[in-house]
């Protein structure tokens, strides 16, 4: 049998395999294949949507067929022998039912005209890494950082004249190899008399100027110059180096105030500069002579002192322990400061035991690591105070006060308070707590127990 017959064989088996499918799977809404189907479609021409259907080709698909078929039958001649085994094969394979789908009718509705518009959600940033230590961004308030037209900025010479406070010569350099800023103070001219600022010091003609510098924010790190005596034109040559990571170097503000050093009052500020070091090339260095301005702070601070507290219920007994102090105020303009610690335990206003320190030669930021010990029941330690002062001392003459503070029933502050609390709240473990010295007036204003001792 040649190529072409098998190819019409082919052909006709296939039909008839199509009608005997059209015949067994006949549904309604499918072709008609008999009278009692096409009355049936007639009754019910809507089926219901529970009822499967039969996916049949249309007449478009049926003369696809057919033209596919005529194709291969022109194609027959050339390939016959790769069509011969190609059909014989195919003639072999059983042919597979036509694929059952389970279709739902679609709906159809009219839009309601009733209808609300509803807008599409615009889209929130959200704001990750380093806004969010910061909070909402959206509670920034942008009025407390604009700038007053009218506001002119003064220039050196104009700050010079307008303030009279004299200036400051200094240089700044930064060592990358050990990561290290190198703040040096040269000197200061022209600086105002003490009249122009305390009328109640003895020595009006000269000052006793030092200098005090810092990076802000961190104040708690700051270093000072010795104290030159009678000159209002100092010449410091020190220098001064603070550790921090270059980047960093750049973000802090220099702080230098001029102070005036007074044994027998609190020292007073002739004036300070601030500078930003952020448009300053710190790795090339650089020497500045810059105006001072006035200061806010017309009092300097005394110091701070570290003080550990612990308490031993079973034991009944109250641990003070003295770490250290630092930036204390200098008393003494000639030796230097020799600071000591006492410490004295009240019951109500009554003093119960006084104990004192070792002394600290010639340095304004001790380290004691003492520690001190009293005996207080349980019931008596909510009606104890500690009255903690720092003192100068001095071979040829009476003490110098620098600072106090009090910590218990009759605290100074609200920091002194916080730590007595502190420490009732987790005895037996030690808590312990850096405070800003006070002068014995500020204290002895907001402690009865300070006035006692006194």
């Amino acid at each position: 049998m040649s190529s072409y017959a098998k190819l019409e064989h082919e052909d006709e088996d296939e039909n008839l395999l199509y009608r005997i499918l059209s015949v067994l799977c006949c549904r309604n809404g499918c072709r008609y294949c008999s009278d009692c189907c096409k009355q049936r479609a007639d009754d019910n021409p809507m089926p219901s949507s529970s009822e499967q259907y039969i996916v049949q080709p249309s007449q478009d698909q049926e003369d696809d067929r057919r033209c596919s078929v005529d194709s291969r039958r022109s194609s027959a001649g050339a390939d016959s022998r790769r069509g011969s085994s190609s059909v014989m094969s195919d003639s072999r394979r059983p042919s597979t039912p036509a694929p059952v789908i389970d279709m739902k009718p679609i709906e159809f509705w009219t839009a309601s005209t009733n209808k609300e518009t509803v807008q599409p959600r615009t889209p929130t940033r959200r704001y990750h890494g380093e806004f969010s230590q910061y909070g909402d961004i959206n509670k920034f308030q942008p009025k407390l950082y604009e700038v007053e037209e009218n506001q002119v900025e003064l220039t050196d010479e104009e700050k010079v004249a307008r303030y009279r406070l004299g200036q400051i010569h200094f240089s700044l350099q930064y060592n990358i190899s050990n990561t290290q800023l190198t703040v040096r103070i040269i000197k200061a001219k022209d600086l105002p008399p003490p009249v122009c600022n305390d009328f109640t010091k003895q020595d009006f003609a000269h000052s006793n100027p030092y200098v005090k510098v810092c990076l802000l924010p961190d104040q708690k790190s700051s270093q000072q110059t010795t104290v030159k005596r009678k000159t209002q034109d100092p010449i410091f040559e020190e220098s001064f180096t603070f550790e921090l990571p270059f980047k960093e170097a750049q973000r802090r503000t220099l702080l230098l105030s001029v102070q005036d050093f007074d044994k027998y009052s609190r020292h007073c500020v002739i004036g300070q500069l601030i500078l930003p070091l952020e448009g300053i090339n710190l790795l090339k260095g650089k020497h500045m002579w810059k105006p001072l301005q006035p200061s806010t702070q017309n009092n300097p601070a005394l110091g701070e002192i570290l003080v550990s507290l612990n308490y031993l219920p079973s034991a009944g007994r109250l641990n003070v322990d003295i770490i250290k102090a630092k930036q204390l105020l200098q008393t003494d303009i000639i030796t230097g400061s020799d600071p000591f610690v006492k410490i004295q335990l009240l019951q109500g206003l009554k003093l119960i035991k006084t104990k004192k320190s070792s002394t600290k030669k010639n340095t304004i930021d001790p380290v004691f690591n003492e520690s001190f010990n009293f005996n207080v029941s349980p019931v008596m330690l909510a009606e104890n105070s500690v009255v903690i002062s720092v003192w100068d001392h001095n071979s040829k003459c009476r003490d110098d006060f620098v600072g106090q503070i009090v910590i218990g029933k009759y605290s100074s502050g609200p920091s002194e308070m916080t730590h007595w609390n502190r420490m009732l709240q987790s005895q037996r473990s030690p808590v312990a707590q850096w405070h800003s010295l006070h002068t014995r007036e500020e204290c002895e204003q907001i402690s009865p127990a300070s006035a006692a001792v006194s």
